[in-house]
């Protein structure tokens, strides 16, 4: 369904245009369906804050609704925090945060509402009650759960102001020369596979600072945070400067002598302000068993 929206009068926000003509589309959606490159303007892609000019014509594509019944699974998970207003969560790779296509069962939201049966909040729509952010499915580590809407706006601000600070390991290819750096560039969905994300210089804006921790005879183990949370931004800007990530299939051959499938990215560490009592709180997640091994072998081969 493609709705289409005439700007009568400008000057405001794009994200808060729209959620003022259309009262069925709140902006955290609209911004959310900029982000998916759902919207246009004047047959643009544009950002949230471009300023809207007056006769600018606006088409919003929407996924027509879907009849979805989220279930409740009892699946284990390893809880690493939880009180009234949040749940953290150390996310095993292989998992998926949320249903969608090819996958409706099985997620991190299906076991979170057998835990925390109805308080989550809903902001995140009908398949992502309680999803602030998300990492892929081949990325284990900590993710934050919200368990009601007041969380979910306050945590979701901090990441969007870039107040957050999320930390990840990354084991990649070749040996990084540089013992710090930062890496500034755009990213959109690749023009040649709409499934993959690529550098683009009319891309949105994406940084990553990177940190060796350890150099191997062919490897390098990182620290890796991201002030700005587009998709694959990591596993994209990794494999751009040419030290993908091993495992990673998409972003390069994915060979490794390790034997593992699925990117060596951990979601490590997330620090913010606790929603309700504005503290400084800081959660961290342990390396999972196959990270470890092959750390260790490769500690073994120096």
């Amino acid at each position: 369904m493609i709705k289409e929206l005439v700007i009568k009068s400008g000057g405001n926000r794009l994200d808060k245009a729209i959620a003022e003509l259309d009262k069925d589309i709140s902006r955290m959606m609209v911004q959310k369906l900029i982000d998916d490159e759902k919207i246009t303007v004047n047959g643009k892609q544009e950002k949230a804050s471009y300023k809207v000019k007056e006769n600018d014509l606006i088409k919003i594509i929407l996924e027509e609704p879907k009849e979805v019944k989220l279930k409740a699974e009892n699946i284990p998970l390893n809880v690493i925090y939880e009180d009234a207003d949040i749940i953290v969560v150390n996310k095993e790779k292989g998992m998926v945060v949320h249903p969608g296509n090819g996958n409706p069962d099985g997620t991190l939201v299906n076991a979170i509402m057998t835990r925390c049966k109805d308080s989550l909040s809903g902001i995140g729509g009908e398949l992502r009650p309680g999803i602030v952010h998300r990492i892929d499915k081949d990325t284990s580590g900590v993710i934050v759960v919200a368990k009601n809407d007041k969380s979910h706006i306050n945590i979701s601000k901090q990441i969007k102001d870039h107040k957050a600070k999320k930390t990840y390991l990354a084991l990649v290819r070749g040996i990084v020369k540089e013992n710090e750096a930062t890496i500034d560039m755009p990213i959109s969905r690749s023009s040649k596979d709409r499934k993959k994300m690529a550098v683009d210089r009319n891309g949105k804006n994406a940084i990553t600072h990177i940190k060796v921790l350890k150099r191997y005879k062919e490897n390098t183990l990182l620290e890796v945070n991201i002030e700005t949370g587009r998709t694959h931004q990591i596993r994209v800007h990794l494999s751009q400067i040419g030290y993908p990530i091993v495992g990673d299939y998409t972003y390069s051959n994915g060979k490794n002598r390790f034997n593992v499938v699925g990117q060596m990215l951990h979601a490590y560490k997330i620090k913010f302000k606790h929603p309700t009592t504005n503290e400084d709180v800081e959660f961290t997640a342990d390396l999972p068993k196959y990270f470890k091994d092959v750390l260790d072998q490769l500690e073994k081969e120096e």
